[in-house]
């Protein structure tokens, strides 16, 4: 919310700092532009070119770190981006109990500042509030007078120390807004206005946000910050042309040639900073097509799409982006069998998913026999190099390996002791999913949600129905468990995640539900589909569909007797459908009634499975399934399932225990993969501090 009634004298002194910008941007100019990704260079280098002004940007991905900057250094005006620098030094002096929260603020008449806010024009001389909203009015209204009474309680120099503290020197905060009598740098005033700033130094400050590493690593605080950042009002810049509902914690800035954006887009593909300051812009309109405001909101744009389109990738199992040490899942369960097949002699890897010392061993062998370095990590060069897996398991000596044997070893695997919770486990914690419910496993009853009847998509967390109908007729025909199944070309030929099994193979019924649960088998999902559609139908009188469709019509039927009602299934697997959707709510019951079943809770429980693979000439090969759920290396939790796609984000359906007690904990479109762990953990600890008889939570969790 910016101000469109600025005095004449306001606009001569932006008019003036714009004089003494550019002699400070011609300094500047000869710096190298330097980027980090070409896929993002290609995608921003040519927005930049075509803007009509100065520009310093940069964008990092939190959670891959790839990173793109163009004069990522230059020190740039901010404006009223300088505003979040006041805001972590006013939470870190909270931290070290230096300032309250909750002491009063009194706004006198002679605190009133013209342009962006509302205390000036709609508040009494008098009126007291608090300190933590002085400061929420600050960020989400970007409100000048607010900005006044925070530097009062905090302190110019103050804020600037902080900066320095954290090694960033050129992010300085000139003097109070409207205030220049007040400036502690009369030239830093005249050559960049209110503050100056790096994108570098701005990235490096969301980044420290997003790690928790502000207000003396006190992450209540650090979520208070984010919450304050997430309910920023201006959409004119980093929102605009964003998806709808997509997150963004953020602060902006704008004076006369001035336009500046920075936050944090919370994305499908995961949490990714973005700094563009724009300044000398040509257009100085206040108007909705100002060219610098549009240029920020296409940059945005740009960036989302550039890492959407690889989380797209990963979803049609073609995920090359960079694998190190530490990593697990199924994509290091390929590299272990591709690096078993490359190498001569063969490293014998076991293909157990876990990318520990022997697999990095063996991929810097394959680095140094095709002069790719000899780093140990999977870079996209590597992935190239290795190929595709070959249709038969020559060189693979796991493939010959007693699934009985490898069974009993993986039965021995015993979860990590969980960490303890490092805040107030009893407050409503933020969390980054789009909607999210905490229900007792026992009572059923709900501890608390956020949205959690909205119909989402749900990713893979669709097989819990999937696993719940087969395993329901497994009860009632317990000879079905030693069924058959033979892949057929369409089961094989199912993109996504894959149980690995191939078109022609078969594999037992009782089997392959790991198949499906363990590895998120979509192919796993079509193969049962086919197995038990048919007779599915026949017992509901509905015979005549093709089995697929037979057993999503059974899917349906289930979820309406269930009382589901903001459910339904267009596939047994998860892939992203016009109107497949499903509540948190939903879900969790949907559990619930699951893991009534004994077997159900043992195979959502497993984390690793081994099996025996017969093709259609009788030649064997064993396989070994990983669990995707990571909680299960968690001492306290007992899997359920796990779901990704680019449409619904991060999900996970999650069982928790604490002594007697048992919690069920939904999240749907967590900001990645990590975010839903970190998300379910945050729900568990407070979740179990709920009284079982409580009335039902309403917070929000932001």
């Amino acid at each position: 919310m910016r101000g469109l009634w600025m005095s004449a004298w306001v606009i001569v002194w932006a008019w003036v700092d714009g004089v003494a910008f550019e002699a400070a941007a011609q300094v500047h100019a000869q710096r190298p532009e330097a980027s980090g990704s070409p896929g993002l260079e290609r995608r921003l280098r040519p927005l930049i070119a075509a803007h009509k002004g100065d520009v310093g940007v940069m964008v990092k991905h939190l959670g891959t770190g790839e990173t793109f900057a163009h004069r990522a250094d230059a020190p740039m005006p901010t404006a009223s981006l300088i505003k979040f620098p006041l805001l972590i030094e006013a939470y870190r002096r909270v931290a070290t109990g230096a300032l309250d929260l909750k002491t009063p603020v009194t706004l006198h008449d002679e605190d009133k500042v013209p342009g962006a806010g509302i205390l000036t024009y709609h508040f009494s001389q008098g009126t007291t509030i608090p300190l933590r909203d002085v400061l929420r009015l600050m960020i989400v209204y970007s409100d000048n007078t607010a900005t006044n009474l925070a530097l009062d309680a905090v302190g110019l120099d103050a804020v600037n120390a902080e900066m320095a503290r954290l090694g960033l020197k050129r992010t300085k905060f000139h003097s109070k807004v409207y205030r220049r009598d007040t400036s502690i740098d009369p030239e830093g005033s005249r050559e960049f206005g209110l503050g100056v700033t790096t994108a570098a130094e701005m990235i490096t400050l969301w980044e420290r946000l997003h790690l928790k590493k502000l207000a003396e690593g006190n992450e209540a605080l650090c979520d208070a910050m984010l919450d304050h950042l997430l309910h920023c009002d201006d959409k004119s810049m980093l929102v605009k042309e964003l998806p709808p509902g997509t997150k963004v914690a953020q602060k902006t800035g704008a004076v006369s040639d001035v336009r500046t954006a920075a936050g944090i887009l919370y994305t499908p593909s995961g949490p990714i900073a973005v700094c563009v300051l724009t300044a000398r812009n040509q257009d100085q309109r206040w108007t909705p097509d100002n060219a610098a405001e549009r240029f920020s909101a296409r940059l945005a744009r740009e960036v989302y799409d550039h890492f959407q389109q690889a989380a797209d990738l990963k979803e049609a199992g073609r995920d090359d982006s960079p694998l190190a040490f530490g990593a697990t899942g199924p994509r290091v369960e390929r590299l272990q069998r591709l690096l078993n097949r490359r190498l001569e002699p063969s490293p014998g890897l076991v293909v157990d998913g876990d990318f520990g010392p022997a697999t990095q061993e063996a991929v810097i062998r394959f680095q140094k026999e095709r002069h790719l370095g000899d780093n140990g990590v999977v870079t996209p060069e590597v992935w190239r190099a290795l190929g595709e897996l070959p249709p038969d398991p020559a060189g693979d000596p796991q493939a010959e390996a007693d699934p009985a044997q490898l069974n009993a070893e993986f039965a021995t695997l015993r979860p990590e002791p969980a960490e303890p919770a490092a805040n107030d486990p009893t407050a409503v914690p933020f969390v980054t999913a789009r909607a999210w419910v905490a229900i007792d496993a026992d009572t059923g009853r709900v501890l608390g949600g956020r949205e959690p009847e909205r119909p989402l998509d749900m990713a893979s967390t669709t097989k819990i129905m999937t696993a719940h109908l087969v395993l329901k007729e497994l009860a009632a025909h317990p000879e079905a468990r030693d069924e058959v199944v033979t892949f057929s070309a369409r089961a094989a030929a199912t993109p996504g995640s894959s149980s690995e099994v191939r078109e022609g193979e078969r594999v037992r019924v009782g089997e392959l539900l790991y198949g499906l649960m363990l590895p998120s088998g979509n192919d796993a999902a079509v193969a049962l589909a086919e197995q038990f559609g048919q007779r599915l139908a026949a017992r509901d009188g509905s015979d005549g569909l093709d089995p697929l469709e037979a057993f999503v019509a059974a899917m349906n039927r289930e979820a309406q007797a269930l009382g589901l009602s903001a459910t339904r299934f267009v596939n047994p697997h998860g892939l992203t459908a016009p109107n497949h959707q499903a509540s948190a709510l939903d879900l969790a019951r949907l559990t619930r009634v699951a893991l009534e079943n004994p077997e159900f809770a043992a195979l959502v429980a497993t984390r690793r499975r081994a099996a025996r693979l017969i093709d259609g000439e009788g030649k064997g090969r064993t396989i070994v399934w990983s669990n995707t759920n990571e909680l299960l290396k968690i001492e306290g939790f007992a899997g359920v399932k796990t779901g990704t796609t680019s449409s619904a984000g991060a999900c996970l359906v999650a069982l928790g225990q604490q002594g007697e007690r048992r919690v069920i904990v939904v999240v749907l479109g967590s900001a990645a993969s990590a975010s839903r762990y970190a998300d379910a953990r945050n729900l568990f600890r407070w979740a179990f501090h709920q009284p079982v008889a409580a009335p039902i939570e309403t917070g929000d969790g932001r």
